[in-house]
């Protein structure tokens, strides 16, 4: 049998059986119910009626949420001669074309990678280290473009990538615990925006099935998922 900490045990007690919440209400609970030591992520999970083992009802996409993560991202570009100092004024942390050797050598202390389309033959061959590790620049991810300065902006300020999992859910940062609840009910209402818009054209039924948030230690806190529905 699982055994909880009561620490734990107490913040699961806070959150009543059965009810689901308006998405401010969930919100300011997980806020409540935070416990940890450290600042806590917030994270939201959302369970989709999509087949992902079907092309036609992948769920993926990005969004600038309105508040950031909280998270310092270290944002790596591989491009040359006007682009690298674009990436540069525009806050990379790493840039240049020398970065390919470097990875095929080992090194990966970066978060996300953007390229320009014209070095992809040379990043390409990166994708079996990259791709397990999400870390493959996409242009469906927006990773691949020759707006440098624009990518590496909006990842700087909080842009996330999402993509469905084999089981069908979707799970993302939203925030820090110490976040204020406006804060975190801003970026929650941007991301959820995102999933309603990605809805596939084929999916029958259901669409949003539950969508529940949490911080890292605390317990899971459901939302209504009405509030969403005349996009699900």
């Amino acid at each position: 049998m699982t055994k909880t900490g009561k620490r734990y045990a107490a913040a699961r007690s806070g959150v009543p059986t059965g009810v689901k919440f308006a998405p401010d209400e969930a919100v300011k609970l997980v806020k409540e119910l935070a416990f940890a030591k450290f600042d806590e992520t917030i994270e939201v999970a959302t369970r989709l009626g999509v087949d992902p083992r079907k092309a036609d009802q992948l769920v993926r996409g990005t969004v600038v949420l309105p508040h950031g993560t909280g998270k310092s991202v270290r944002v790596l570009v591989i491009a040359q001669g006007e682009k690298e100092a674009e990436a540069t004024e525009a806050g990379a942390d790493f840039v240049g074309v020398e970065f390919v050797e470097k990875i095929q050598g080992g090194w990966l202390d970066f978060d996300v990678c953007v390229a320009t389309p014209d070095l992809m033959g040379k990043v390409g061959p990166l994708g079996r280290v990259l791709g397990p590790r999400g870390l493959m620049p996409t242009p469906k991810a927006g990773t691949v473009t020759f707006d440098i300065a624009r990518a590496v902006s909006e990842i700087k300020a909080g842009k996330i990538e999402f993509r469905v999992d084999k089981t069908g859910n979707v799970h993302a940062p939203i925030g820090r615990a110490s976040f204020s609840e406006e804060q975190l009910s801003e970026n929650l209402g941007a991301f959820m925006d995102q999933i309603v818009r990605a809805r596939p054209s084929t999916t029958k039924g259901t669409y949003l099935k539950s969508v529940t948030v949490s911080s890292t230690m605390g317990p899971g806190v459901a939302i209504d998922t009405n509030t969403y529905r005349k996009g699900a």
